[in-house]
């Protein structure tokens, strides 16, 4: 039988059909694993499940020469905390969970859009601490987003669908960079280059995968093209916005706001930006919903299923 570590408790469900199909292990801790755990889970299991900040690193895979592990199989889309091309070169295949995840963090970034816009965070401190005088027609006056215009950095997935939300919902005007051009279900210009689309947009919404190639994509350059009035919302990762270049902009109100469900050192979150009005901060609950948690575990076990009865890995990255 399958030996399968999962690094952190998952939903009843999920746990029950793990231990049911497979000699499981569940890690009681919600922390990332240690250098110690990992190279354990390597030596130990035949599939692993690690999840954001278990960051299986080439020098992890080098301590660990002939390992038992044959599938990571990844909870979450995003998976720039594996290095991918050292675990192919152990013999470890990597899937993660693509789709499960889509409509949720689309979600999320239109609630931090219309957060950051109409200045709910800051209107909730207010009531929360006795500070509200009442209603007046003047009183946190913030933006409209319907009809306003909308920047994509990232048409994959999640990027699609807060661009769908954006147009038939608010009828937002889409613009958006990529790699490549997009066919879509919805009128959307591709802008040359970001600084252009930061230029042009009443807010920017992050959407690409992490990893070098996109840390601090979004730094004091794009910022600083970015209208005063605009908003940036990040739920992609963290270290994709240059943090210490987004304080500034906010401090300097050089763009009015941001909402973040993701930070670059998280769980850390800088003073500096908790102290800021400007800001909705959010602990990455992007997928927080218990079925779309439960359909990425699912998602988790059908790639160790596939691995047990050697077919085909539904879900290779």
């Amino acid at each position: 039988m399958i030996r399968l570590l999962l690094s952190r408790p998952l939903p009843a469900a999920v746990e029950d059909r793990a231990r049911a199909e497979f000699d499981t292990e569940i890690r009681a801790l919600n922390t990332p694993m240690s250098a110690d755990e990992m190279r354990r889970a390597l030596a130990e299991f035949d599939a692993v499940m690690p999840t954001l900040g278990d960051a299986f690193s080439a020098e992890v895979f080098g301590h660990v020469p002939r390992p038992r592990c044959r599938l990571l199989a990844n909870f979450g889309v995003g998976y720039d905390h594996i290095d991918v091309d050292a675990a192919r070169s152990a013999g470890i295949a990597v899937t993660n969970t693509p789709g499960a995840v889509t409509d949720a963090t689309a979600d999320i970034a239109m609630m931090l859009m219309l957060m950051s816009a109409r200045r709910a965070g800051e209107g909730e401190r207010l009531v929360r601490a006795g500070g509200w005088a009442g209603w007046h027609p003047t009183q946190m006056l913030g933006m409209h987003l319907t009809d306003r215009t909308v920047g994509i950095v990232g048409m994959g997935r999640i990027g699609q669908a807060v661009a769908r939300r954006c147009h038939f919902g608010f009828a937002m005007e889409v613009r958006y960079v990529s790699r490549s051009a997009k066919t879509l279900d919805f009128p959307a210009n591709r802008e040359g280059s970001l600084t252009a689309l930061a230029a042009a947009v009443d807010v920017l919404v992050i959407a690409v995968p992490g990893g070098p190639e996109t840390r601090h994509l979004i730094d004091a350059g794009v910022l600083a093209a970015m209208q005063p009035g605009a908003h940036l919302v990040n739920v992609a990762r963290g270290d994709v916005v240059d943090e210490a270049a987004l304080i500034a902009a906010l401090e300097a109100g050089r763009i009015a706001g941001a909402g973040l469900d993701v930070y670059e050192h998280e769980p850390e979150v800088p003073a500096a930006l908790r102290a800021l009005e400007n800001v909705t901060l959010l602990p990455h609950l992007g997928t927080a919903a218990l079925d779309v948690r439960e359909g990425m575990g699912m998602m988790v076990l059908d790639n160790v299923a596939a691995l047990a009865a050697g077919q085909p890995l539904p879900n290779p990255v």
